[in-house]
């Protein structure tokens, strides 16, 4: 192996003194994705600059509650979602093969491609004032339900989300654990407590940091969520105040020190991330089959665990089906009908269309010039190029879409019309945080590929356009499929940008969920989310169809 790279590395020495063309593009990716997110932070510092007594009458009780209720929601949503998961993720362990298995962990990937705002709709028509289950639980309380808006409905929908995720990652976990010692815990008659403290909980224990770490900064960067359930300043979060004091108080000074804030929260969410071996841009694609395990559970423990699989089953389902009841009850046909909605529509198509190829471009590039950087460097370190090129697009989550856009949003209004800038933003900061994803789909198959072609292409001399068309293509076909589809489901279903910059003249479907959900028409808005869910579902299960088949 040595040597081949050995000789390819010599092979590539006409391309020594000028920029290789893969090269060239990571380097075009690079500064695409730094003029992003430094033309924010320009935009920040200059008008905290500007106007630095405003920022810091900023630093005031408001700022720290909802810092506080920022901390507290992620803290709570954390440990309602990871200490359940480890439960159910044992339960599903310990029972390796039963009816409707499967079924269950590919219903607990399903939130993953809803859309926030269709869950939290969902969560409404389930538990809301008027939901299905308002009458059960206004009978049991005595009274009437008053609903799930606040602090209740945050947390609700956060479990939804990250408690099949964590689910997922600790079952992961669990399938590490070797069979060998399975079987050794069978032949030594091993009981159900002996086997989760000797062999399940280590591997528990290993991945619990990672996981809460990870579930902890989806909470805390959540926006979507907080800004539909929230119901009033007393339930905001840092991304919805800074949504706040850009749209309805139009207060600068205040938005920035609320966004650099934000900023340093999540900063620290990510370094103590990496310092706990998560991944920000975790995946939860676990087999369905799991190992055997040789231990056969007693029935008290058979029916405890049926009873927690069953338990998450019906929470996690219960949101889902709402959508669909509740958008099968909508008049569809006058809804598909509406000159808004037919216009909305096509916008969040071609916006998210032109999101998607955006990001795939740049994920290729960054995964091209990843590759040939580390062909030429002669086996040394890897130099600052390099790494940029592997890790520079997570950098990118540390500073969420709403802080982006609230420093672009900052830095546009003095240069003219903010809201015309609209879908140039959408498509920018959408693909641009689809990036991180997106790449862990190309740079195994461009690997694999330039493992295999790179010293026939030197040898030939194919470089450039040339080579993509007629070496890299078939075998990234697939992988850049896999790509698309899932950046496109991630921008469809995004409400972070369009939220600061739509307006009557932009609107893409989940602005206009969110304005049909404030004008109190909920029939229009429960038909708009399952017509929005439908469609980043298909999305996101043909990518996961197409990562699967491209698979070795």
């Amino acid at each position: 192996m040595a040597f081949r790279d050995e000789q390819v590395r010599r092979l590539a020495l006409p391309f020594a003194g000028r920029v290789e063309p893969r090269i060239a593009a990571g380097i075009a990716a690079l500064a695409f994705i730094g003029v992003l997110i430094g033309g924010a932070f320009a935009g920040l510092i200059a008008e905290g600059a500007g106007d630095l007594a405003g920022a810091a009458a900023a630093f005031d009780g408001y700022l720290f509650r909802v810092a506080r209720f920022t901390l507290w929601q992620a803290a709570l949503s954390t440990l309602l979602s990871v200490g359940p998961a480890l439960l159910v993720a044992r339960a599903l362990s310990r029972h390796p093969r039963f009816f409707g298995r499967t079924l269950v962990l590919q219903l607990f990937a399903v939130p993953l491609a809803l859309p926030a705002i269709v869950a939290a709709l969902g969560v409404l028509a389930l538990y809301g004032r008027a939901g299905y289950l308002a009458a059960p639980l206004g009978h049991l309380s005595g009274e009437a339900w008053p609903g799930i808006y606040g602090l209740s409905g945050i947390l609700v929908a956060h479990v939804f989300f990250n408690m099949p995720l964590a689910t997922r990652l600790f079952l992961e976990a669990l399938q590490t654990v070797p069979a060998d010692q399975w079987r050794l815990a069978s032949q030594l008659g091993m009981g159900a407590r002996a086997a989760l403290r000797l062999i399940e909980w280590p591997a528990l224990r290993q991945a619990l940091p990672g996981v809460a770490g990870l579930v902890f900064m989806l909470c805390i960067t959540s926006f979507t969520i907080v800004l539909t359930l929230g119901g009033g300043p007393a339930a905001s979060t840092l991304e919805v105040a800074i949504y706040q004091a850009l749209r309805f108080d139009f207060d600068p000074a205040r938005a920035v020190t609320l966004t650099f804030l934000q900023i340093g929260l999540t900063a620290a969410a990510v370094a103590a991330l990496t310092r706990l071996g998560a991944d920000t841009a975790a995946e939860a694609g676990l087999p369905v089959a799991a190992p055997r395990r040789f231990l056969v559970p007693g029935r008290r423990e058979a029916a405890l665990n049926a009873v927690l699989i069953l338990a998450a089953l019906v929470f996690v389902a219960g949101p889902m089906a709402a959508t669909v009841a509740a958008g099968l009850e909508a008049d569809l046909a006058r809804l598909a009908g509406e000159a808004a909605v037919r216009q909305a529509a096509l916008t969040s198509a071609v916006l998210a269309f032109s999101s998607a190829l955006l990001a795939a471009a740049l994920s290729l590039s960054l995964a091209m010039a990843r590759r040939a950087l580390a062909l030429r460097r002669r086996g040394a370190g890897s130099g600052l190029l390099e790494t940029l090129a592997d890790t520079g697009a997570g950098f990118v989550l540390v500073v969420p879409p709403v802080v982006v856009g609230a420093g672009w949003f900052l830095l546009l209004r003095h240069a003219g019309d903010v809201f015309a800038a609209a879908p140039v933003m959408v498509v920018a900061v959408n693909a641009v945080m689809a990036t991180p994803f997106a790449i862990r789909a190309l740079r195994p198959a461009y690997d694999a590929a330039s493992e295999r072609h790179e010293k026939l292409c030197a040898q030939l001399g194919i470089s450039g356009w040339a080579r993509l068309r007629l070496i890299d293509w078939p075998a990234l076909r697939r992988p850049l499929g896999t790509a698309f589809a899932f950046a496109m489901a991630l921008s469809l279903g995004d409400l972070g940008v369009i939220a600061l910059f739509g307006s009557d003249q932009v609107q893409t479907l989940p602005y206009l969920l969110l304005a049909r959900m404030g004008s109190y028409r909920t029939a229009d808005a429960a038909g708009l989310a399952l017509l929005l869910g439908a469609v980043c579902l298909a999305l996101m299960l043909a990518a996961e169809r197409m990562e699967r088949e491209s698979t070795p």
